[in-house]
């Protein structure tokens, strides 16, 4: 054998090797499609076009409580949620960091209850938010400071490593959604039309120390900076979720930050009665988060506030958008019929 076919036939070899890794991978990597939906947010924003007025970033408190397409409907608003289950405050940073690479909306949103965590939680939710995520700086940053004591970063690089003992667990879903994924959310909003009420909703038991830790509060004044640096409002939220228990003392310390560094900060449970929200009938899990009728109170409450007080102009009339947005609205409302003929008949 010639040398130059020796090495055509090394360089097949090894296209087939890497290409065959490169598809079982794929094959072996959780698909999120069915049950646990959370972990295919985050790659979804990469498919829109990047000229939104607001993006909200944060955890279930945001992706559940405020609808973009309600903030359209009734605003002319374009905005989308960055959000993913126990989304960490220096998750929410690099994901920021990397939105503001493609596109510098006139508001940022963020929800401060991941202010509560210090250190890195759960390497389930770590893979939630960050394998969705593009290669890119803000990922790297991302994996480093979330990283459990027993993750290691090559598993991130080449996540076969960590999914290879998957392959006697695949399922239908492996295979259909091998080159492709379904949208599991409405512009960053998942929705669910289903009730059940809040009832004997838990007090927050005594805590040691109710400070804020300082990788929190680093983070959070990383978030500060890059918004000003951008020319970026920000707006921070609690959003109205009953439970977990929201501490008075956690409130003081965001509202003297908020005060400090020149916020807008905005407590949705001081607002229940305002927004309208009746918790007998606008959840779907007994308070964690809202249903698809008290995320319309609460979008259009918060709607009207960021026209009101953030500049906030109608796009109607844009025909892009109005192309984009009547696509979008007859898949949300598909959905909500969906939904709504499912639990009916139940």
């Amino acid at each position: 054998m010639g040398k130059k076919k020796k090495i055509l036939t090394a360089l097949v070899i090894t296209v087939v090797v890497i290409g065959s890794l490169w598809l079982l991978q794929r094959l072996l990597v959780p698909k999120y499609m069915t049950g646990i939906v959370e972990g295919a947010m985050i790659a979804e924003y990469y498919e829109e076009e990047k000229d939104h007025d607001v993006i909200f970033i944060g955890d279930c408190e945001v992706y559940e409580n405020f609808i973009p397409a309600v903030l359209w409907e009734e605003y002319g608003i374009h905005s989308f949620i960055r959000g993913s289950a126990q989304q960490l405050i220096w998750q929410s940073y690099y994901l920021l960091e990397e939105t503001l690479k493609y596109e510098t909306p006139e508001v940022v949103v963020f929800n401060i209850l991941s202010m509560k965590y210090n250190t890195p939680q759960k390497e389930a939710y770590n893979r939630m938010t960050i394998d969705g995520m593009k290669w890119s700086a803000s990922k790297i940053g991302s994996i480093k400071a979330s990283m459990t004591k027993d993750e290691q970063f090559l598993d991130y690089v080449f996540p076969i490593l960590r999914y290879h003992t998957r392959i006697t667990e695949l399922n239908r879903d492996d295979f259909k959604y091998l080159f492709h994924r379904d949208k599991v959310t409405f512009n960053g909003y998942y929705m669910r039309v289903d009730v059940k009420p809040a009832e004997d909703v838990p007090t927050g038991r005594p805590l040691a120390d109710y400070t804020f830790g300082e990788t929190a509060y680093e983070y959070l004044d990383k978030i500060t900076a890059i918004c000003k640096e951008k020319g970026v409002q920000l707006v921070l939220i609690k959003a109205p979720s009953l439970y977990p228990y929201w501490y008075d003392e956690w409130e003081v310390q965001m509202e003297e930050y908020a005060k400090k560094h020149n916020l807008v900060y905005i407590n949705f449970l001081e607002l229940i009665e305002e927004c309208g929200l009746d918790f007998s009938t606008d959840t779907y899990d007994a308070g964690l988060h809202l249903n698809l009728s008290g995320a319309q109170k609460a979008s259009k409450w918060f709607g009207k506030f960021l026209v009101e007080n953030c500049g906030l102009t109608s796009r109607r009339g844009d025909e892009k958008l109005e192309v984009l947005w009547k696509d979008k609205l007859a898949a949300y409302e598909a959905e909500i019929k969906r939904q709504t003929e499912a639990v009916s008949k139940e």
